[in-house]
């Protein structure tokens, strides 16, 4: 690699593609004139999709895009095109499930070879340099490939038509006429969700929490949905996994001991090893669950990660603009999570007299704990370690706590990994809703300031002509359609503001977003959304996501805020479009509970009712706290100290000091201050 030539990517903003910007493959980026040349000069497309802080896109990277001869060969006889997938998640969405028809999974790198028509034939995720246990290397694929492309070109546009007309006709069962309702649903009864919660619960590891073997997410919305199910079902056995999760994620070597924050994935069942890479996604996502556990538990454990983990996205991520960037890398100098382990003689001459406790607690060896070093990670029962030691609690953690301090200190002067510095709406909105959930939990005033000045960011960098229309800002230049989820998640966070400031204006940019998603995403006749707007014109295919992964659907989120939205504003049409995306969904719902975990919550949440809450009189916004610090997850909420033409707040009494009313299942109270409780 000459360091001195450079290809296309260098006039990128992305932190991904300029990682690629110096390697000699003469890299493209996905537009109309890298098309246009694929097709005037008749050669298939490789397109290539990963991500900044991907470990095994940067191994593919070192190892195949900066070889020499590797490169020479596709340049010769492809058009190489590089994609940031979070900068284009409606590319990554289409052509990772080609990828899965193809080969029964799909990652990143995900490498996928395609007609100039932009249909895909073939693909995988990472490639060996090198023939490795029968597998083919990059180069001995591309050479197959290539040599079909001018052999046997019949058969291989015929896999890429067929391939084409699967994707296309699976995308189609979303976007055909649902059925109106005639009644109520019959599935929607506790067996419907008490069979979800069973099905959830016969994937968990009880021993280590979480579900599944490894490589093992999170998934918190699945704990998210155990949490909800016990709280309307009062079912002990959903409670105690969704805690006993919780705190395994805390103590586990997935969380970062000293600086907080949440890693992607572990290697392994109990949490210790896990794939370094931090995300914002994940952590305002933990942030708003341990919220929940918090509210119904009233745990200092929960409570004290929920600070840890805003600490960390203020510390580590957040901008000088004011916005949060989207990720830390697993790497540094070359090595998975070098940056965070330890050997024991550096915690000793650190911690000296304390090294030994804290060794103990977190389990450090002089040998290592994982690969010849040492992971943090501590005890979930510390009865046991408490008497060993005779130590107290409160000291305890008072030690744990300073120890933390001084290697975090120490750890400052290693090379950091490198941040991924995009910022993307969709994930910002979600943080906004994280910190607002924050506020009503903790109520610590710091998380609604800064829940309304991330709310602020946002809208000046993200939108045009008084509309949110940009999807991703690096380099000072916001850039590419919203999507879906983007609008959706935007949508969710004015609700929420709304909630903890009693600041209506935050209801009307709700609506008027909510008019936008409608007017460029909505399926006619079907119910649901799609995810790209209708001006997207560069795709095989505008997609109708409905799966819940690790972040959930913006079809998911919109159902859920249509439902609020509706009561919020009278609009009868809003509720029965949520209604019919909740049909259109609730079948499948019950078989694949764990990649629909959100839809779980919102047919759960709509099967109970909402929950209408207004706050009135002159002290009104000062008394929300009494609401906002209880765990209520189908309530609407609106605070006012004047009356206006909203629904819930005409014909109440302004002129107390404050007053309560609660309404569901079409009765109403009004409570006084001294009397409410929820």
């Amino acid at each position: 690699m000459n360091p001195l030539l450079t290809n296309v990517l260098i006039h990128e903003t992305s932190p991904y593609l300029l990682q690629h910007a110096q390697n000699p493959v003469h890299w493209q980026i996905w537009s109309e004139a890298s098309l246009a040349t694929a097709k005037q000069l008749d050669k298939p497309i490789l397109l290539s999709i990963g991500y900044s802080a991907c470990h095994w896109c940067h191994v593919m990277e070192k190892e195949s895009f900066e070889n020499d001869d590797i490169a020479a060969y596709m340049n010769e006889h492809f058009i190489s095109i590089k994609v940031d997938r979070e900068e284009r998640p409606d590319l990554d969405h289409i052509y990772m499930e080609a990828v899965q028809v193809l080969t029964g999974s799909g990652g990143w790198p995900l490498n996928v070879f395609l007609t100039p028509n932009g249909e895909p034939f073939f693909g995988g995720t990472y490639f060996p340099p090198k023939r490795l246990h029968n597998r083919a290397s990059w180069l001995e694929n591309l050479q197959v490939i290539h040599d079909l492309w001018i052999n046997k070109r019949e058969e291989v546009e015929l896999q890429a038509n067929k391939l084409t007309v699967h994707i296309k006709s699976t995308n189609e069962i979303f976007s055909t006429r649902v059925n109106k309702f005639t009644n109520a649903s019959p599935s929607f009864n506790d067996e419907y969700f008490k069979n979800i919660s069973n099905q959830l619960l016969k994937s968990a590891d009880y021993n280590n929490g979480g579900f599944g073997n490894a490589p093992k997410f999170p998934q918190l919305l699945s704990i998210q949905y155990l949490l909800h199910y016990h709280h309307h079902c009062k079912d002990t056995a959903a409670l105690n996994h969704a805690l006993h999760s919780l705190k395994a994620l805390l103590n586990g070597g997935i969380y970062d001991h000293l600086a907080g924050g949440l890693a992607r994935y572990s290697t392994d069942e109990n949490w210790h090893a896990p794939h370094f890479e931090k995300m914002l996604y994940d952590n305002a996502l933990f942030i708003t669950v341990m919220c929940d556990a918090f509210q119904i538990t009233h745990d200092k454990a929960f409570s004290d990660g929920i600070d840890k983990t805003i600490s960390f996205c203020v510390n580590e991520l957040k901008s000088r603009e004011g916005g949060y960037y989207t990720a830390i890398d697993a790497d540094s100098e070359g090595e998975e999570g070098k940056y965070y382990v330890w050997d024991k003689a550096s915690i000793e001459k650190i911690l000296q007299e304390e090294a030994e406790i804290f060794c103990d607690y977190y389990d450090v060896k002089e040998e290592g704990n994982w690969e010849e070093t040492n992971i943090l990670h501590g005890k979930i029962n510390t009865i046991d370690f408490l008497k060993k030691h005779q130590v107290s609690e409160v000291d305890l953690l008072k030690l744990l706590n300073e120890c933390q301090l001084k290697l975090l200190k120490q750890r400052a002067n290693r090379k950091r990994p490198t941040t991924d510095t995009k910022i993307l709406l969709g994930i910002n909105a979600m943080l906004i809703t994280a910190f607002c959930k924050a506020y009503g939990a903790l109520q610590n005033p710091a998380y609604k300031t800064l829940a309304i000045e991330l709310f602020d960011f946002i809208k000046t960098t993200f939108s045009k002509d008084n509309k949110f229309y940009f999807h991703s800002y690096s380099g000072k230049t916001a850039k590419q359609n919203a999507y879906l989820d983007d609008l959706a998640f935007v949508i969710q966070a004015c609700i929420n503001l709304q909630e903890i400031t009693g600041d209506q204006e935050y209801l009307y940019e709700a609506q008027n977003i909510t008019h936008q998603v409608k007017e460029d995403f909505e399926i006619e006749y079907a119910g649901l959304f799609y995810y790209t707007n209708k001006n997207q014109t560069d795709l095989l295919l505008r997609k109708v996501d409905v799966y819940d992964n690790t972040v959930a659907s913006g079809n998911s989120i919109m159902a859920e805020n249509l439902k609020y939205l509706s009561v919020i504003f009278n609009n009868k049409e809003w509720l029965e479009q949520s209604e019919d995306m909740v049909q259109k969904v609730e079948k499948i719902v019950q078989k694949h509970p764990i990649s629909l975990s959100k839809w779980c919550l919102v047919l759960l949440n709509n099967s109970i009712g909402l929950m209408d809450i207004v706050v009135t009189g002159k002290d009104a916004i000062f008394n929300i706290s009494k609401v906002l610090i209880n765990f209520l997850p189908n309530k609407v909420l609106q605070t006012s100290n004047v009356e206006l033409d909203l629904p819930l707040l005409k014909h109440k009494k302004y002129d107390n000091s404050v007053l309560f009313y609660v309404c569901q299942n079409n009765a109403c109270r009004e409570i006084s201050n001294e009397f409410v409780t929820f």
